[in-house]
């Protein structure tokens, strides 16, 4: 038999081909070479070609967050809670956290906000430049404490503002004159003679007053001692005015 031959394929190689390059800068670079068999490649972008396209998407994202981070003033109006106001304009922390945004503006007591009241929702309110208005009539202000003097001018004095108070009628001059003829000032003097005193009942204090009209025409906040100066005079302008219009229309006995 005729000898056979040996032929031998010729392998192809497992790694890709390639060429060199080089650059500018006489660097060589290995470049590779696409088989036709691979899928095509993708078109290499540039890094900055990448950034330019991916910076621009993070914008929207800044600009809905400041957004919400916008703050708006509501001004209360009849009717309204911190817990009905915090639900309705949907504030994160709640009322509560409404509440200490706002402490500034509306005190120590989160209960208490009134018609008017500027309230910062979305962020911290800033202290008010200007005082507080006024405390409604519902908390009203302490008065001054008014210091008056233990004699006839003082008495008198404390007497009116009293009577102020009650709706009393009557002046310093009407009362002035009526304790001078029937007390000389004297908170102590007492009556002994005359028909009450027969019945048993004188008339006691600064504006002679028995005991059971001092009784019934009392005011409330003055002491129950008939010889107060105080309770005195003003029990005895109560009566006064009840059957005489006011104290100052009284010019002898009564």
């Amino acid at each position: 038999m005729p000898a056979t031959g040996n032929h031998r394929r010729r392998k192809s190689s497992s790694l890709t081909r390639g060429f060199i390059t080089v650059t500018a800068g006489g660097a060589a670079l290995a470049l590779p070479v696409i088989g036709a068999t691979t899928a095509s490649a993708a078109p290499v972008q540039s890094v900055a070609t990448v950034a330019k396209t991916v910076a621009p998407a993070a914008a929207p994202a800044k600009g809905i967050a400041a957004a919400k981070a916008t703050p708006s003033v509501y001004s209360v109006i009849a009717g309204d809670t911190l817990y009905k106001i915090a639900v309705g304009h949907a504030v994160s922390g709640g009322w509560q956290q409404l509440y200490q945004d706002n402490r500034e503006v509306i005190g120590a007591d989160p209960a208490v906000i009134h018609p008017g009241m500027k309230l910062t929702i979305g962020a911290k309110a800033a202290a008010p430049a200007e005082p507080k208005p006024a405390a409604s009539p519902s908390t009203p202000a302490p008065a001054a404490t008014v210091t008056y003097t233990n004699d006839l001018d003082g008495w008198i004095k404390e007497s009116l503002a009293v009577m102020a108070q009650h709706g009393i009628p009557g002046s310093y001059d009407g009362i002035h004159r009526n304790i001078i003829r029937e007390s000389s000032g004297n908170p102590k003097a007492i009556n002994n003679w005359d028909s009450n005193a027969a019945k048993g009942t004188p008339s006691k204090g600064l504006l002679q007053v028995i005991d059971p009209t001092f009784k019934a025409y009392h005011v409330s906040g003055t002491s129950m001692d008939i010889y107060d100066p105080v309770a005195n005079i003003t029990a005895a302008c109560n009566y006064a005015a009840a059957k005489y219009g006011s104290i100052d229309n009284v010019f002898g006995a009564y």
